[in-house]
This record gives C-alpha cells, structure tokens and sequence, in this order.
C-alpha cells in the first residue's frame, strides 16, 4: 500500500508541478518599409503561436509601401517571443538573429522596426 500513495503522489507533483501560467499579451506591431521597392505583401513571422515561422501573418498597410501595422495577441509561459518580418515572403535580416520582442510589465507591447535593419 505505501509503494501505491508514493506512486500516487509523484503523479500529482508531476502534473501541478509540471504547468506553466500562461499569460495573455498583445504586441502592436509598426513597421517602416520605405526603404523598399514593389511591395506586394507585408507579414510577420514568428516563434509563438498565432505566429509560424512558415506563413506570414499579414500586416496592414497604414501607409501604402511606408507604414504597415499588426495587433497580435498571444497566450504566453514566457517573458518574450521571436520574430521577424517578410515583404513578398522574403524574410529580412538574413544570417542574422530574431527580433527579441520583451513583453512589458501590462499587457500591451508598442514595437516599431524598420524592415531589415537591427535595432
């Protein structure tokens, strides 16, 4: 019998012990394109979930071939997520590292970035 409440009790630590608290954060996304030539499209891609690192998530243009803008709310264990942006599904910043976009302390992130130059 105490072999069985031992077992039963490293399941029960395993399965609260195990959750992570998720937390929900918005992240609005700006992106200055006018350094670019014959725009088609403007996404965003990423790590996290609504992202994906095969298919953009369409940005919407503030300011055809200028400003283009996404609000994308995300369900998050983490302090932060990964991205990049594409225009015509090209990714930007190539051999180079993500963006690492750290959610601030409310549930709103502002992030403005200048396709393919590093902040």
């Amino acid at each position: 019998m105490k072999k069985y409440s031992v077992l039963l009790s490293l399941v029960v630590l395993c399965a609260t012990g195990c959750v992570q608290k998720a937390y929900k954060k918005t992240v609005v996304f700006k992106l200055n394109t006018t350094n670019q030539k014959n725009i088609q499209s403007v996404g965003v891609r990423g790590s996290e979930k609504p992202l994906s690192w095969q298919q953009d998530l369409q940005m919407n243009a503030i300011k055809k071939d200028t400003f283009y803008t996404a609000t994308i709310n995300f369900l998050t264990g983490y302090n932060f997520t990964e991205v990049k942006f594409a225009i015509n599904g090209n990714f930007e910043l190539k051999e180079k590292d993500n963006r690492k976009i750290v959610f601030s302390k409310s549930d709103t992130t502002y992030y403005d970035a200048v396709f393919d130059v590093e902040k």
